[in-house]
């Protein structure tokens, strides 16, 4: 049986022979693993082309989804991109959160950071940084970032519940992520699930759909929402490699299959005593000196808070 450690060796292998590839090259494997299938086009990655802040040299065509089209990311923002690779989703982040905001971006492979700097340095960035590190334990303190980004990424981890709580741990309250990933619906073949090839080219590693949500559920992560799903379909050509004609009749009929998802959701805020408010959230609206600082009024409507300048009731 392969350990934890022997697949992640075995993804960094893939992942450092694809970022010394060209985007055409990847485009025709299977999830630009570089060895599935190399006649047919990439089955999984969205044209990511249309978005502001798209680079082309930084997509190197590895994804299943748009998760920072979905992110609901604002100017100002602290966005984390998990498995950042070439950097293009950092890019479409940055165009979001402008020059006041800041990007990170994490990979444990050092050909993808290499090349990540590299495009980042090109497009004279001050704000957008890539740090190698393994996503099970993100060097990042806790409770740093606004919003969490990953595109297809996930699906390697080998513990992939110790990645969404290391997701948990470096948002702030109430922050969220929109997490792009690849989920099984029904059980695939063993030979599938059980080779490395496949692995690195983001399938075999997938969890059943249930699951995954549930480890989220689990975690404590609310407002748990699917933004998006589409079926993956393997060609026949791939699944050849694995299976034979009458075997792949009966996988496509057993109604089992391959989706990628984007989910998204937020860690819970933090509670004033009184469970009202955030922390910090009813200072914010109702603590502040008017300007002649005889009173404090509610920043937002300027009304009287009640209270004297000296008081500490709100």
């Amino acid at each position: 049986m392969t350990t934890a450690q022997e697949t992640k060796d075995m993804v960094r292998r893939k992942y450092a022979e694809i970022a010394q590839q060209d985007k055409n090259t990847n485009a025709s494997s299977c999830c630009g693993s570089g060895g599935c299938s190399t006649e047919v086009y990439n089955i999984m990655t969205d044209d990511y082309s249309e978005l502001k802040g798209y680079n082309p040299d930084a997509d190197l065509g590895l994804g299943c989804g748009l998760p920072t089209q979905s992110a609901g990311i604002k100017p100002g923002d602290t966005v984390l991109d998990l498995g950042s690779g070439a950097g293009n989703d950092c890019f479409v982040a940055r165009a979001e959160v402008g020059e006041d905001g800041r990007v990170i971006g994490v990979d444990f492979t050092p050909e993808m950071i290499a090349k990540a700097r590299d495009n980042a340095k090109k497009l004279g960035f001050q704000n957008v940084e890539f740090r190698q590190g393994d996503i099970e334990a993100l060097p990042l303190t806790s409770n740093m970032v606004d919003v969490v980004v990953s595109n297809c990424v996930l699906n390697l981890v080998p513990d992939k519940r110790k990645a969404l709580g290391e997701v948990l741990r470096v948002l702030k309250p109430s922050g969220h992520f929109s997490i792009s990933d690849v989920v099984l619906r029904g059980s695939i073949p063993d030979r599938l699930r059980e080779s490395a090839e496949m692995y690195a080219g983001c399938v075999s590693g997938a969890l059943q759909e249930s699951e995954y949500l549930g480890i989220i559920h689990d975690l404590g992560f609310e407002q748990v929402t699917i933004q998006k799903r589409k079926q993956i379909v393997l060609p026949d050509d791939i699944l050849s490699k694995y299976l034979s004609a009458e075997e792949i009749a009966a996988y496509k009929a057993s109604g089992a299959g391959t989706f990628s998802i984007t989910v998204s959701a937020y860690k819970a805020g933090e509670k004033s005593v009184k469970g009202e408010k955030a922390v910090g959230e009813e200072k914010a609206a109702c603590c502040a000196p008017n300007a002649e600082g005889t009173a404090k009024v509610k920043v937002a409507t300027g009304e009287e808070c009640g209270c004297g300048i000296n008081s500490t009731c709100c």
